[in-house]
C-alpha cells in the first residue's frame, strides 16, 4: 500500500487530447485531460485557463479601412449594396490568422457586379483568412471598387471612436479573441491520502489558432505573469515606489533621466537596439512603432507622461515599457551603474 501511495505522490502532471474536430470553419473543438493533481490544484489551473484563453490568446483583425471619395461612414456609394457603415461592420467579423506582430496592409479592388467575401482581399503573405466565404458586401453595377485595410495582432478588444474620420479612412473596433469559450470539469480518483483529481478542459477556438494552439499558448502567457513573483527581490520593491512616484509627479523627466548613469555610460549600446528586443506586448509595440519609436535609444527621449499621449497607448502599457527596459538594463550592464544596491 505504501509503495502505491509514493506511485501516485511522485507522478507528473501530464495532459493529452482526447478529441479534436472542425465544427465549422470557424469553430473548432478541443477536448483534453490533464491529471494527476493534488486537491484543489485542478480548480486552481481550470480557473486560471478559463480566465487566461480568451483574454490572453492574441488574434488577428481588420482596424482600419479606407474607401475613396467617401465623406463620413453614413455615406452611400453609387453601385454598393451596403452603406459605408455596414461595410465597416462586417470586415471586422473576418477570422484571420497572422505570424507577424507588425501592422499589416491588405486591399481589395473588385469589378462588379459581384459579391464581395474574404477570399476577394489581397493579403499579405503572412496573413491567411480562415474562411474566404466570409461576406463583406455587394457590388451591383458594373463599377470598381477598391477599399484598403490594415490588419493588427493583439489581445483583448479595441473601442475606437467612430467620429475619427479623415480623407476616407476609419478605425474599426476590432477583436482579437479568437478562443470563443472554455470549459473545465474535475473528477476524483484514488482513495483517502491517495486522492487526485484529474481535469477535463473544453476549448472553443474561431480556428485562427487550434484548439491545442490556444491551450499552449494561454499556458505561456501564464508562466510569463507570474514569472517576476519567482525573481522579485527586495530592491525590486524600491524600483516599484520609484516608478509610482514618477508616475504621481507634475512633470515627468525622460526615460533617459529616470534611469541615470546607466545611459550615459552606455547610451551607444543601445543606439542600434531595436524595440523588438524588449518582447513588449503586441499593442504598446505596434503604438510605439506608429509614433516613429524604432530603438530604445529612441524610447528613452520620452517621458512617461509623453509616452501616454500617444494614441492607444495607455497606463498599462506605459508600466510595460517601464518595466521592460528596467529588465534590459539591468541584463546589459553591472547592477552598480543602474544604481540598483542603493
Amino acid at each position: 500500500m505504501l509503495e502505491n501511495e509514493t506511485s501516485i505522490s511522485t507522478q507528473r502532471i501530464q495532459w493529452k487530447c482526447l478529441e479534436s474536430k472542425m465544427e465549422g470553419k470557424r469553430l473548432h473543438y478541443g477536448r483534453f485531460v490533464v491529471s494527476p493533481f493534488k486537491r484543489g490544484q485542478a480548480s486552481t489551473v481550470g480557473i486560471a485557463m478559463r480566465r487566461a484563453s480568451p483574454q490572453e490568446v492574441g488574434g488577428t483583425s481588420i482596424t482600419g479601412a479606407k474607401f475613396h471619395g467617401v465623406v463620413h461612414e453614413y455615406s452611400t456609394i453609387t453601385g454598393i449594396q451596403e452603406t459605408i457603415h455596414d461595410a465597416l461592420v462586417n470586415p471586422k467579423e473576418i477570422v484571420l490568422k497572422s505570424d507577424s506582430n507588425d501592422i499589416l496592409e491588405a486591399f481589395s479592388s473588385i469589378t462588379g457586379p459581384k459579391e464581395v467575401t474574404a477570399g476577394d482581399i489581397s493579403l499579405p503573405p503572412r496573413v491567411k483568412a480562415i474562411d474566404n466565404s466570409q461576406y463583406i458586401a455587394t457590388i451591383t453595377q458594373p463599377i470598381s471598387s477598391n477599399i484598403e485595410l490594415k490588419i493588427e495582432k493583439d489581445c483583448g478588444y479595441r473601442i475606437e471612436n467612430s467620429n475619427e474620420c479623415r480623407d476616407g479612412q476609419f478605425l474599426i473596433d476590432a477583436i482579437f479573441m479568437p478562443v470563443r469559450n472554455v470549459n473545465y470539469s474535475i473528477h476524483l480518483f484514488g482513495n483517502g491520502i491517495t486522492t487526485r483529481e484529474i481535469s477535463f478542459i473544453e476549448i472553443w477556438t474561431n480556428g485562427s489558432p487550434t484548439p491545442h494552439e490556444a491551450l499552449s499558448e494561454a499556458s505561456k502567457k501564464l508562466i510569463d505573469l507570474s514569472n517576476p513573483f519567482s525573481r522579485a527581490k527586495c530592491r525590486d520593491i524600491s524600483l516599484l515606489e520609484n516608478e509610482e512616484d514618477s508616475s504621481d509627479s507634475t512633470t515627468s523627466p525622460s526615460l533617459q533621466l529616470q534611469f541615470g548613469n546607466a545611459c550615459k555610460l552606455e547610451g551607444k549600446l543601445f543606439e542600434n537596439t531595436f524595440i523588438d528586443q524588449l518582447e513588449l506586448p503586441a499593442r504598446a509595440f505596434n503604438c510605439l512603432k506608429r509614433a516613429e519609436i524604432h530603438t530604445i535609444a529612441d524610447l528613452l527621449n520620452y517621458s512617461r507622461e509623453d509616452l501616454s499621449k500617444i494614441r492607444n497607448f495607455g497606463q498599462k502599457s506605459v508600466d510595460h515599457v517601464s518595466k521592460a527596459l528596467w529588465e534590459r538594463f539591468a541584463k546589459e550592464l553591472p547592477n552598480k551603474k543602474l544604481g540598483l544596491n542603493q
